[in-house]
């Protein structure tokens, strides 16, 4: 008879908390619940949060009655820790603290993620993992080069749902992940938006840092020269806010809350929909970038995340993209099941964790100080 497993799933987000209990393949509970940015800011630093995840974490054990003495693992979201190789990792106290410490240059609640599997780790003795962490790094090198000598660009994307959602339309179209071209767009209370190169993410907006269209809590890329200006009576806190949880809609709505937002486009807000449309036209743009990236050569465009929900987000970006290749909308995500079914390998001996190695999987190029 086939063992049972039963894996605990945790995965922290800008805008939510979403835990899962699977049995081997099968998701017994999953519960997900929204936070307005508003709520959060109102914690502080995202690493004051943790209280209140656990809490979360805590009711949701109680009611479905979970004891953690029949958990066999637990699966966590991986955040800014030294960006490292895709795969399956092991969480160890290195990891908790440089992740803490957003050593990996993301500030975003993907870092409560393996903070929250480390206290039942170290309470109860559980094998705790996480899979394919925001700081992925599989960059081409044209991709890392900026305009300023020895500062490199550093990936943050959605790598966890992005990659797994490309190994589903791969399999759909009878290939593997590892022989297709695709641009996959993640859009959510974050947007990512990556090239992947068979089977590689080659280039990408590091979304948890500002960059790219501007989001549900995000304010996207803006000219230095702007922030100087407009921005320079602002603090590194707030502005750090402003890219990671206070900007974006939440800065023009003064919340987060897409339902909301969405419902005064859908009763033609003027403003609403403006702002609304603006950010759709943005993610097209980037869209267009990474089809730049691929020298055009795309099997898919494959659409993601919370916000697919909104019928008009697949069509505007249609309209904008259809000539570079097909899309497809996958609503929702798959990081729960991507978590639970590679910490299920490991459990069967079927996958070997990787090592977290305490250090960058790139460390510069060779002739940096030629």
């Amino acid at each position: 008879m086939k063992k049972q497993y039963h894996i605990l799933v945790l995965n922290p987000g800008s805008t939510s908390t979403k835990l899962s209990l699977f049995e081997n393949e099968a998701r017994v509970y999953e519960e997900n619940l929204f936070h307005d940015s508003a709520e959060l800011l109102a914690l502080g630093d995202i690493n004051r949060q943790l209280p209140y995840r656990m809490h979360i974490l805590d009711t949701f054990l109680k009611k479905h009655h979970i004891a953690l003495t029949t958990i066999d693992a637990i699966a966590a979201r991986g955040g800014p820790c030294q960006p490292l190789a895709s795969g399956i990792y092991m969480i160890n106290r290195q990891m908790v603290n440089d992740t803490r410490n957003h050593i990996g240059g993301l500030y975003h609640a993907s870092m409560l993620g393996v903070q929250m599997a480390f206290i039942l780790h170290t309470r109860y003795a559980i094998p705790a993992y996480t899979v394919d962490p925001t700081v992925v790094d599989e960059y081409c090198d044209l991709a890392r080069i900026t305009g300023i000598k020895d500062i490199y660009r550093q990936p943050a994307s959605h790598v966890l749902n992005t990659k797994e959602v490309a190994r589903r339309h791969a399999a759909l179209m009878g290939k593997k992940y590892e022989e297709c071209r695709f641009i996959v767009c993640h859009i959510d209370g974050g947007i990512t938006i990556s090239a992947h190169d068979h089977g590689r993410m080659i280039d990408g907006n590091n979304g948890g840092g500002g960059e790219g269209p501007f989001t549900p809590t995000r304010m996207g890329s803006m000219a230095i020269t702007t922030i100087l200006q407009k921005m320079h009576t602002v603090s590194a806190d707030t502005l750090q806010a402003l890219c990671t949880e206070a900007g974006g809609l939440s800065s023009w709505f003064k919340t987060s809350n897409t339902d909301q937002i969405h419902a005064m486009v859908e009763q033609h807000d003027a403003q609403a929909v403006r702002i609304w449309n603006a950010m759709l036209y943005q993610i097209a743009k980037w869209i267009g970038a990474m089809a730049v990236a691929l020298h055009g050569h795309v099997d898919a465009i494959l659409l993601t995340g919370g916000l697919l929900r909104f019928k008009d987000i697949e069509q505007t970006l249609a309209d904008y993209c259809a000539w570079i290749a097909p899309l497809t909308s996958y609503p929702g995500e798959f990081e729960q099941e991507a978590l639970a079914l590679r910490t299920l390998l490991v459990l069967q001996h079927k996958l070997r964790p990787l090592h977290y190695t305490y250090r960058p999987v790139w460390t510069g190029f060779k002739n940096d100080n030629c």
